[in-house]
């Protein structure tokens, strides 16, 4: 099953997608994709319900990221041998774990804002992990029976403010715009396995990242088990799983995003994001 949000920003309505690829709306069943909507046994709930007998939306409305009440947007740093070659860092024991201002939600094809002072704007596409059930202490083998669906994520980043402005990545991951989901949030049910989906990503139509999940250092379940042990994962809450090679950072010399260019992006199975890229102004 595809869930979605689609509607003017703030005003987002629930949805699903038909057979034939159309949006059909499901307010008449849930207030919105959220909390205990997003529990296992809600989806399969919300599964049985044919898609043809829920309202037509017409035409292409905009999307949003497809849940709402987002807690925490969690990454994970130098997730995959390629990316970690690239930069040229050692991976360590256990993963490098960040984390994305809420605030830098935003829909699938929304613009990508460079921020205000911003040199070194940069792309990374990801594999989201969206949890469905409240997670803390978690066994690796358990991992799968929380999470609600898969996504994909734009895990925008902005390396001079990441890197050279006191070594917090939060800095450099949380400007506005910068964490576009989407299109769709797809059960866990459809993808057997998240090891092993290709993801993609192209600048104005050439193509900077191509890799595959099973090049990930640590694994999606892995991940999940890792972070309830820190923290209690709450129905809603995103991990961004990494990025392979490719990123604009790693180009010789390195090359970074500027007004006017396109981004788009996807993973296998999950669809694809198109992003154009605007300057930051006081009306943004």
């Amino acid at each position: 099953m595809k869930l979605l949000r689609w509607g003017a920003a703030g005003e987002e309505r629930p949805g699903t997608l038909d057979a034939q690829g159309r949006i059909r709306d499901l307010s008449n069943h849930v207030p919105d994709l959220r909390g205990e909507c997003l529990d296992p046994e809600r989806l399969r709930r919300l599964a049985a319900i044919d898609p043809m007998s829920l309202p037509l939306v017409e035409g292409s409305p905009r999307l949003g990221p497809p849940v709402s009440g987002i807690g925490n947007i969690l990454g994970i740093g130098l997730n995959y041998r390629s990316h970690a070659e690239e930069t040229g860092a050692t991976p360590g024991d256990e993963p490098l774990v960040f984390s994305k201002a809420v605030t830098a939600l935003s829909g699938p094809n929304d613009a990508i804002v460079i921020p205000r002072n911003s040199t070194k704007t940069d792309w990374e596409v990801e594999l989201a992990v969206i949890i469905g059930v409240r997670t803390r202490y978690v066994d690796e083998s358990r991992a799968f029976d929380h999470i609600a669906g898969y996504a994909v994520i734009n895990d925008v980043s902005e390396r001079s403010f990441q890197k050279e402005r006191g070594g917090q990545f939060v800095k450099g991951k949380s400007s506005d715009s910068f964490a576009p989901i989407g299109p769709w949030l797809v059960t866990r049910d459809e993808i057997p396995d998240p090891q092993r989906l290709n993801l993609w990503l192209d600048v104005n139509g050439r193509r900077r990242q191509a890799g595959n999940t099973a090049d990930m250092i640590f694994p999606v379940a892995f991940l999940i088990s890792h972070l309830s042990q820190f923290m209690t994962l709450m129905p809603g809450d995103v991990i961004a799983t990494g990025t392979p090679s490719g990123v604009g950072a790693g180009c010789k010399p390195p090359e970074f995003l500027k007004p006017g260019d396109v981004i788009e992006l996807g993973v296998e199975g999950l669809g694809r994001q198109r992003q154009e890229v605007v300057a930051w102004s006081a009306q943004s």
